[in-house]
């Protein structure tokens, strides 16, 4: 059973990687950047439902909303401001840009909530589940965790592929220029772009909270690397790529760390990645897309 409990909750950690992923994916497959200030926004979304139900005694599902909504508006923000007027800049002053964005949210974070860590109570309540005579446990945030991430897989999928909105964002991420010639508003589809994948990353920073009850101005930095790499590892700009790499990449860390060493297990991860991406350079569900010079 030792080795189903291991499965689940590399399950379980990978469903938060691929939701922090998802928000990676839509923004590289609609606006051609890669926000490396994301992993930040998790954390704020963590400080975000942190404050609202230590400091204010709101309950979880208030403190929940309260961290998507102000990092959505966040997002946004960070696109109007950071991004927008480098739309037509090289890719390395947006690299450099998103950097910036980074350090400036940590440590604005280290500014209003000091360095000490702080102990989160996860927002899911509940005795864990005891099956086969305890020999498998489930813990509520486990559950909740896989189910929100399938639950935001379809939605999205579902969105991007029948709604209107959905559909502009898709012609953005093919030709831009054509898209505002058929009357699409690039700024706005690229902005909504932004607010998802930030509401994402505060549900993603609310979970891994719950799950690893600790919180940092640093507490998004390395989930946020390994979202990342999940997204490459499945093929970036794929939504379900970002799904399937999340889940593999839990699952490789979880059994790494219980039968090889929990010293080498971010190296080994990072290795499958390697070895993935010599054979497969577009990710597992990645198409490659061949540009006219």
């Amino acid at each position: 059973m030792s080795f189903l409990n291991h499965l689940i909750n590399g399950i379980s950690l990978g469903s938060i990687y691929a939701i922090i992923a998802l928000g990676y994916t839509m923004v590289y497959g609609i606006a051609k950047m890669l926000n490396f200030a994301h992993g930040d926004v998790i954390m704020v979304g963590g400080y975000m439902c942190f404050c609202a139900t230590t400091y204010l005694g709101w309950p979880p599902i208030a403190g929940v909303l309260l961290a998507v909504v102000v990092c959505t508006a966040l997002g946004v923000v960070i696109e109007r401001l950071a991004y927008k007027p480098l739309r037509m800049a090289p890719s390395l002053a947006v690299l450099i840009t998103a950097i910036g964005v980074s350090y400036f949210l940590q440590n604005a974070a280290l500014l209003i909530w000091g360095s000490s860590t702080k102990s989160f109570t996860s927002v899911v309540g509940g005795d864990p589940i005891q099956l086969f005579d305890g020999q498998l446990t489930l813990t509520r945030v486990t559950i909740v965790t896989i189910v929100a991430c399938l639950v935001i897989m379809v939605a999205l999928t579902l969105f991007t592929g029948k709604s209107k909105m959905g559909t502009a964002m898709r012609a953005v991420s093919e030709d831009k220029g054509a898209a505002q010639l058929m009357g699409i508003n690039v700024n706005t589809t690229i902005s909504l772009t932004f607010a998802i994948g930030s509401g994402l990353a505060a549900i993603a920073g609310v979970l891994l909270c719950s799950a690893y009850p600790t919180l940092l101005p640093t507490t998004g930095s390395m989930p946020g690397i390994k979202a990342f790499t999940a997204a490459v590892f499945g093929g970036i700009g794929s939504i379900p790529g970002a799904l399937l790499g999340g889940i593999l990449l839990g699952v490789i860390e979880i059994f790494a760390k219980a039968y090889i060493s929990t010293q080498l297990s971010d190296a080994i991860v990072f290795a499958v990645l390697i070895v993935v991406l010599l054979v497969k350079p577009d990710g597992l569900l990645g198409k490659h897309v061949s540009e006219k010079v």
